[in-house]
């Protein structure tokens, strides 16, 4: 009886293969064939949609998407044929913020054109894949099944990301580009790309060009001004936001290396564990004004190359250990009589806060700025949680906006075991955490109707402790489309129901072979008998 219903649901979905699923999708019986979509801008002259159209033009040209399930499906009679896409826009205006409105509206009649509608080019960029999806090829014909097609769609949340390190291990340019790509068809809108840590200084610098020079693995692994530029345009024109992420005052050995008189506890072996989360150990030396002018550089230079409005200050594992046992600062506490290791980190967040503040910029850091500190973010600050998942209603209670990451459910590098070689038990975050376990993650668990609105933001995040250019997709894909569906589409359809994994699972299919014929390295679900035989591979 399982086996049958859970059937049912499937057969549901898969004449509904679209990723993330629609806010309003209504359909009807008919099937019209699809051999030369033409998109055409009808009121705009935007140089972004004017892009999005020619990109999506040759990725339907190249596509002969079929879908696993219908591999055996003979080619339906159709009896029309869809004309042009008319794509309006309501409004010019191409500012990407938190604020920008991605809704759309697309009407696929059963014969004729067809028109997408959005306040936005973002909205219409958003349609357009939409759009692209709806097209299935059954034995080399082109078709666009049950129309006419309605679809009213919008996000639930605002910030749909992915945080990506770039410092552990270096990922090209082009690598990139092409995760950008990726997330664009998954309506994933922000890259966070968490630049430097510990380990390296990949990206160029103006103001301490020594930090580039010293901190970078190679030539071959840097990001000049120019790459950065690149990046932020790449995504602007997918409605993608490059969020850059500084980390401090932790996880700053690597500008010890060029500065060392401001950074404590460079690199204590062998028990580095005493100072740092992992090796190798090093932090801004609060007691310093050099090392709070140092960082204030860093902001003021790196908030002028991102154009975005958010500037992620880092702020997490800071280590007490670190200050206590540094000479500078024992030295600092002796001759200042209220002083403290609190009192300095809450001076030092103050002041980099302040910057970004100058700057004109929103504020974004990890949690235990807001948790572990005695310093009180400005209330308009992101709060990013990952620790605990109760730390999401714990930020929203307090007033701050979330930003969800937990590691127990959103850390994709988690189950690849421990990466020190004298240890080979588990990471820390182990297990593995899988497209159903991220996929039924609840964002909002613990967080009133009132306080929900407070909940701007999903993001998934990779550390790269054990990934680098030859596995980035497998680790990210699908395992991201789970978290972006639940962020696009929220967690319940229109009648309220609860969508679970056993549901979806053939519309995450679709869009994995739809991503593999795309050029992404996304990792199967299942044997792909398990993908053509919907509802044969349930657990009883």
């Amino acid at each position: 009886m399982k086996v049958a219903l859970s059937l049912l649901g499937f057969l549901s979905y898969a004449a509904a293969g679209l990723w993330p699923h629609p806010a309003v999708y209504d359909t009807s019986n008919t099937t019209i064939a699809a051999d030369r979509p033409f998109i055409v801008a009808k009121n705009s002259y935007s140089a972004l949609l004017n892009s999005a159209i020619s990109r999506y033009t040759d990725i339907i040209a190249k596509e002969r998407f079929t879908p696993p399930a219908d591999y055996k499906l003979k080619a339906p009679e159709t009896s029309g044929e869809l004309g042009r896409l008319l794509v309006e826009l309501e409004s010019d205006s191409e500012d990407l913020t938190m604020e920008t409105d991605e809704s759309y509206t697309l009407d696929i009649p059963a014969g004729g054109d067809a028109s997408l509608k959005a306040k936005t080019v973002y909205g219409a960029m958003r349609g357009l894949e939409t759009f692209s999806q709806l097209l299935d090829t059954l034995e080399g014909k082109r078709v666009i099944r049950d129309t006419p097609v309605h679809i009213e769609d919008q996000p639930v949340l605002a910030h749909r990301g992915i945080s990506l390190d770039t410092s552990r291990n270096y990922y090209p340019v082009s690598l990139l580009k092409h995760t950008l790509d990726a997330m664009s068809y998954n309506k994933i809108n922000v890259l966070h790309w968490h630049v430097v840590d510990a380990q390296s200084w990949p990206i160029e610098s103006k103001t301490y060009p020594e930090l580039q020079q010293n901190g970078a693995y190679s030539k071959d692994m840097q990001y000049s001004y120019s790459d950065v530029r690149d990046i932020i345009s790449y995504g602007r024109e997918r409605g993608i936001r490059i969020i850059p992420e500084f980390d401090m005052p932790g996880h700053m050995y690597i500008v010890g290396e060029t500065f060392p008189k401001i950074v404590s506890c460079m690199d204590k072996q062998p028990n580095w564990d005493k100072y740092a989360a992992e090796p190798p150990s090093g932090q801004l030396n609060i007691a310093k004004s050099d090392a709070s002018d140092f960082a204030i550089g860093l902001i003021n230079e790196y908030s002028k190359l991102f154009t975005d409005e958010v500037f992620h200050l880092g702020g997490d594992e800071v280590n007490r250990n670190c200050w206590e046992e540094d000479p500078d600062v024992k030295e600092y506490l002796k001759t200042h009589a209220n002083a403290t290791v609190e009192t300095l980190l809450a001076d030092f967040y103050t002041k980099v806060h302040g910057a970004v503040k100058t700057q004109k910029k929103i504020g974004m850091s990890w949690e235990e700025t807001l948790f572990h500190s005695e310093y009180v973010p400005p209330k308009d600050t992101l709060i990013q949680t990952w620790i605990d998942e109760q730390s999401i209603p714990k930020t929203v209670q307090k007033g701050y906006r979330s930003i969800a990451s937990p590691a127990s459910a959103y850390y994709l590098d988690c189950g690849h075991g421990a990466w020190l070689p004298n240890f080979d038990g588990n990471s820390w975050c182990d297990p593995y955490k899988t497209w159903q376990h991220i996929y039924k993650f609840n964002p909002w668990a613990n967080v009133t109707e009132t306080e929900r609105k407070l909940v701007v933001g999903a993001e998934v995040a990779l550390w790269s402790e054990q990934s680098d250019e030859t596995s980035l997709d497998n680790y990210l894909w699908p395992r991201s489309a789970a978290m972006a569906e639940i962020a696009w589409s929220g967690r319940a359809d229109s009648k309220g129901h609860v969508r679970l994994p056993e549901e979806v699972v053939q519309r995450m299919h679709d869009q994995r072979f739809r991503m593999v014929g795309r050029g992404v390295n996304a990792e199967p679900l299942q044997p792909l008998w398990c993908a053509r035989n919907p509802g044969h591979c349930l657990l009883p």
